[in-house]
């Protein structure tokens, strides 16, 4: 039997595809960079072998599975065409993988980390699934029937792809240091719809996607609309929001998830509408939805002291929104103090005035400096532009963190893509060291 072995391990998808593997008993190991990554904690739960790059690493009989950050300047990817090994490229050696399972394909600009981790966890519990999430983590079954997977645009990515269904959860302009503007990342979508080969689950809400044309069947859901699946008479209490599910007008049950938010209902009807289509039965849906305990940096809480600290990737204003509304339902009489690192100079500029009025939806607003990315170039912009655009907020670095706990009964929300958790982590530090 071959041996896996992946050039750039510490990537999101890359780790969670050797988790996969592994899970499904063969042989993995990889190499990476010495910097430490939260990806690789499970691979060393699981003890997968994590090498630093060396042309020692590649053997003939290995399988090589290379991350795109990692091309020919590499060593061991050198090593392997030297030696005549064929190099698999990530997003290649995926399509490929899929095509033994029912694969579901979760996209759309937000929402995808969420749904797709949700769907594995309701089909998990009718048959076999293995999935793939887009924050590192992967389960693989022996025995699978269901292959679920976050597949992304950026870069039309996704276009690796051919699954038998997809979920779209919604179409947004993101990314602007790729696409061009909306109808750019609308053409996206399209070309990967024509790819799906048995039907699509859409958002009716979604103004792009009513207009979605596609060679399969497409379900759609939604709350303001009259769709295939709809949900209605939605309501919150402590232990989460309960909403009734119509099919094309007919009741078809009632479910609870522990979790706040319209963005929430909808990725959850997303689901449904899909498992009925594949006819998971309606008390196996109700009780996963139910359990579900959410998926890595997404609402994620913790308490300390009085305070609740949340971190969520929320990185453009769309998601800001929406976490805004989630802890808003979850905490209504307590003081939501906005804690946001924008992700990247293009993306800041992009989306300057729209950050500025999401996040003066909350009471408190604190800003970090704009988190970089490699491929981009900083420009004249800093965080005083946004800062000037919203009245009362105020910067904030991890030598000053401790300010905020002057706001005692506070729920602390930290978002961003970059390395926001770097800021929480300092806070509860400082915290610990007065008690």
């Amino acid at each position: 039997m071959t041996t896996y072995h992946f050039i750039g391990i510490k990537g999101s998808g890359m780790s969670a595809l050797a988790q996969i593997l592994h899970d499904m008993n063969y042989s993995v190991q990889g190499s990476d960079v010495d910097k430490r990554f939260f990806t690789q904690l499970p691979l060393e739960d699981k003890g997968i072998p994590i090498y630093p790059f060396r042309q020692q690493n590649i053997n003939e009989d290995y399988t090589i599975i290379a991350s795109a950050a990692y091309g020919e300047e590499n060593e061991e990817v050198q090593k392997a065409n030297e030696l005549g090994i064929p190099v698999h490229q990530y997003p290649y050696f995926l399509g490929s993988f899929l095509e033994q399972f029912t694969s579901i394909a979760v996209t759309g600009s937000h929402g995808k980390t969420s749904t797709t981790g949700l769907l594995a966890h309701v089909l998990g519990a009718y048959k076999p699934t293995s999935y793939l999430i887009g924050d590192g983590t992967g389960k693989g079954e022996t025995d699978s029937a269901f292959f679920a997977f976050e597949a992304c645009e950026y870069r039309r990515h996704f276009l690796h792809y051919e699954p038998d269904y997809a979920i779209i959860t919604n179409i947004d302009f993101d990314h602007p240091d790729y696409f061009k503007d909306i109808d750019d990342v609308v053409n996206a979508f399209e070309e990967m719809a024509s790819q799906v080969k048995k039907g699509i689950v859409a958002c009716g809400d979604d103004e792009y996607l009513q207009t979605l044309n596609a060679p399969v069947p497409i379900m759609y859901y939604g709350l303001n609309g009259k769709y295939d699946f709809n949900a209605e008479n939605i309501r919150t209490d402590e232990n989460g929001t309960t909403f009734d599910v119509l099919i094309r007008g007919d009741r078809f049950e009632t479910f609870t998830i522990p979790t706040y938010g319209k963005h929430n209902v909808l990725n959850a009807l997303g689901v449904i509408t899909l498992c009925h289509y594949e006819d998971v039965p309606a008390s196996i849906i109700k009780q996963q939805l139910a359990s579900f305990e959410g998926v890595k940096r997404r609402f994620s809480e913790t308490t300390l002291n009085n305070q609740v600290l949340i971190d969520d990737y929320a990185h453009h204003p769309t998601e800001i929104g929406a976490t805004l509304e989630s802890a808003r339902q979850k905490y209504p009489d307590r003081e939501l103090v906005a804690v946001f690192q924008p992700h990247t100079f293009s993306r800041t500029e992009a989306f300057l005035d729209e950050f500025a009025e999401k996040l003066r939806g909350a009471d408190h607003i604190y800003l970090c400096d704009i988190f970089s990315s490699a491929r981009e170039n900083n420009g004249t912009l800093t965080i005083e532009d946004l800062q000037e655009k919203i009245p009362g907020s105020q910067l904030i670095t991890e030598e000053d963190i401790e300010k905020l706990s002057k706001h005692t009964d506070g729920v602390l929300l930290f978002m961003g893509a970059g390395d926001i958790q770097k800021f929480q982590g300092s806070y509860e530090k400082s915290q610990q060291s007065r008690q």
